[in-house]
């Protein structure tokens, strides 16, 4: 039996350590993206993320055949471009989780089913690219029988992972396993030993377009013992009952130093639906890069707030406020859709 990567001395490093470059996907037709105005609109979004980001650190864009000179031609000289099939594109959850040890980079590739195998979802092509871009990476590759994303977690580095029971224990994605199951191979891949279960994730995200509960919208740490945690604070929309019950959780919680956690409130934006619909919109789905943080904006007047927030939790840090309402209608935000690649 092959030694896990805990075993052999990798860990997962917290997203602020310092990057070797981002990876992305450019959002291709699919049902994801519904028709030619959509998808130029996505584009256009992912596309304002990809340069954000690059401003700070390399990014490489993986664009499926046929798409990579639109590509190259949208995103400018500052972005590398690559092509791979794909069926989607958010890369946070079908492409590695990257891990370091021993001066090499390794890859935990998770197994992706379209977040639960979701009835509208196809996965066929997104499920290969986990092994697809660590090889491209140079990165050791220890494939996993966990149904898992990367936007289902969250290290802080010190041996403390974030996650939600309606994620990881969802039927859909790994039936029959057990809390301490998901636990040991967590622990095993990532170098982790404590997990702080947080009991789900925001209302809007159990829509059609959901993941069912990703964590990376609800909380995330910012540094070891410190967690931002989205505060919904109108008491008429069902995510202010989600946000206290997740804060009272972080609040009693220990990390795996026995260290309490300070929590900090990113207050919600004032909008709270769009085309009719409730919105998940939320400031905890940011990208930290070397020297910057990328914040999902939302023409709100808590951007500003929010963005005061980060540069207090970052004072070393540009924070850099890019429009995420176009991401966040298909279904995630700027952590969603980026996927760093840790320095070895």
């Amino acid at each position: 039996m092959t030694a896990l990567p805990a075993a052999d001395g990798f860990r997962m490093p917290p997203e602020w350590a310092p990057h070797d470059r981002t990876w992305m996907a450019w959002p291709s037709s699919s049902i994801t993206f519904d028709g030619p105005e959509d998808l130029a609109a996505s584009r256009a979004a992912w596309g304002a993320v990809a340069e954000a980001v690059a401003r700070f650190e390399p990014v490489t864009m993986v664009a499926a055949p046929g798409d990579a000179a639109g590509a190259r031609a949208a995103l400018g000289p500052g972005v590398a471009v690559v092509e791979l099939p794909l069926n989607d594109a958010w890369m946070r959850d079908m492409g590695p989780t990257f891990l370091v040890g021993g001066g090499q980079l390794a890859a935990a590739d998770w197994t992706f089913n379209g977040w639960g195998a979701q009835e509208w979802a196809r996965w066929d092509l997104d499920a290969e690219i986990g092994a697809r871009v660590a090889e491209l990476a140079g990165a050791r590759r220890y494939p996993s029988k966990l149904v898992n994303e990367g936007g289902g977690i969250h290290v802080d580095g010190e041996g403390t992972v974030l996650l939600t029971e309606t994620v990881q224990l969802d039927p859909g994605r790994n039936p029959g396993w057990s809390r301490e199951e998901v636990e040991e191979e967590l622990h095993g891949y990532l170098g982790t030993s404590k997990a702080i279960w947080l009991p789900r994730g925001l209302t809007a995200d159990y829509g059609r377009f959901g993941t069912r509960g990703h964590v990376d919208i609800v909380a995330a740490f910012a540094r070891p013992g410190v967690v931002v945690v989205h505060s919904q604070q109108d008491p008429a929309h069902p995510d202010h009952e989600v946000s206290r019950e997740v804060i009272a959780e972080l609040s009693a919680a220990t990390d795996a130093r026995g260290r309490s956690l300070e929590v900090v409130e990113l207050p919600a934006p004032t909008v709270t639906e769009a085309d009719g619909e409730p919105v998940d919109y939320s400031y905890v789905n940011h990208y930290l890069c070397n020297g910057g943080v990328v914040l999902c904006g939302f023409d709100d007047p808590a951007d500003e707030r929010n963005a005061e927030i980060f540069a207090r939790l970052f004072p070393q840090r540009e924070v850099v406020l890019v429009d995420a309402r176009e991401i966040f209608a298909h279904g995630g935000g700027i952590h969603c859709i980026t996927q760093q690649q840790p320095r070895v």
